[in-house]
């Protein structure tokens, strides 16, 4: 789809039906077609147009024959087949030359809709401004992603002090995969931005040069903010696996005393049924039966002797006390 929008000075840009001078050309998804169309009105190549229309394209600039472009990551909110939003970034290449300014993107992107409905005031005769307003918009639509996936991090946070599921596990896995992304999409666009001085009127307008330092600062405040969420969000997921482990440490205990108190019971019919005189039996007497009796006596006798040792030995007693020496120690100074 290609749209074409035309401004008279600063203001909400104008729909026209068709290529003219100093417009932007919006192309959402293009086909061949309209790429060819548009290159051949531009006079921008189709290899530069199709650029972006690479889901693995990186951040960059290229400058070509008059023609300037700049490919950026931007975050992208998708709603999956389980109804939950995932976060992910897409490229975006802005190209300007003498003729019009081309953005290129498969999807639609939230901060070129703030400019098409006059929400975001632009001018389509000065590219250079166009530009730095799309960046200063970026990053700030970098924030506002950044912090739902906080809000959402919390919410999940919350819930899983009260009962612990695999899907709150695998959401929390999926925000921090998004965060990785994100990470990754902001350092490749700081680079970008970095170049941006270098366009011609960005040190010489002040005007440009305000816009620049606020696209820098903003660029620098997602960075930080996304590495703070990413460090926050690895913690949390390492307490949990803790909390898992030991969640299931305590069941094993609980199973491994079912498991001796199933035994108990089994090994006194297993005395019981032995080949050997057993006590009450009929035409026995208490004399005849003491095979039984020793037995018996040895089991329990190892029993203690194994459970005196296992106490002895247990790792917990050590540090309590050494924990209690150290806190008489304090009390006494």
């Amino acid at each position: 789809m290609v749209k074409y929008f035309l401004t008279q000075g600063v203001g909400a840009p104008e729909l026209i039906d068709a290529f003219e001078e100093k417009c932007w050309v919006d192309m959402i998804n293009p086909s061949d077609d309209e790429c060819e169309d548009v290159a051949m009105f531009s006079g921008v190549s189709e290899d530069m147009i199709k650029a972006a229309l690479d889901e693995e394209e990186k951040a960059r600039t290229e400058f070509d024959d008059g023609n300037s472009m700049f490919v950026v990551d931007c975050p992208l909110i998708e709603e999956g087949e389980d109804g939950v939003d995932r976060y992910t970034t897409l490229p975006l290449a802005v190209i300007y030359n003498s003729k019009c300014i081309i953005t290129v993107c498969l999807k639609g992107n939230t901060v070129l809709k703030d400019f098409a409905t006059g929400r975001e005031k632009i001018d389509t005769k000065l590219p250079v401004h166009f530009i730095l307003t799309f960046m200063l918009g970026n990053a700030k639509r970098f924030l506002y992603s950044l912090k739902q996936i906080d809000r959402k991090t919390r919410r999940i946070q919350s819930e899983m002090e009260k009962t612990m599921r695999n899907a709150e596990i695998i959401q929390l896995l999926d925000l921090q995969n998004s965060l990785v992304y994100f990470s990754t999409s902001l350092n490749s666009n700081e680079r970008v931005h970095e170049k941006l001085f270098k366009v011609e009127g960005v040190a010489t307008r002040e005007e440009y040069l305000d816009l620049y330092e606020d696209v820098i600062i903003e660029g620098k405040q997602a960075i930080e903010t996304c590495n703070i969420y990413k460090n926050i969000l690895s913690v949390t997921m390492d307490a949990y696996g803790s909390v898992i482990s030991n969640n299931a440490n305590d069941t094993m205990k609980k199973l491994t005393i079912v498991t001796i108190l199933l035994a108990v019971p089994t090994m006194i019919a297993g005395f019981w049924g032995m080949n050997m005189p057993v006590p009450w039996q009929a035409g026995y007497t208490f004399a005849e039966t003491g095979w039984f009796w020793l037995v018996m006596g040895a089991a329990l006798l190892f029993t203690f002797i194994i459970g005196f040792f296992m106490l002895r030995k247990n790792p917990l007693k050590k540090p309590l006390r050494q924990k209690r020496k150290k806190n008489k120690r304090k009390n006494q100074e």
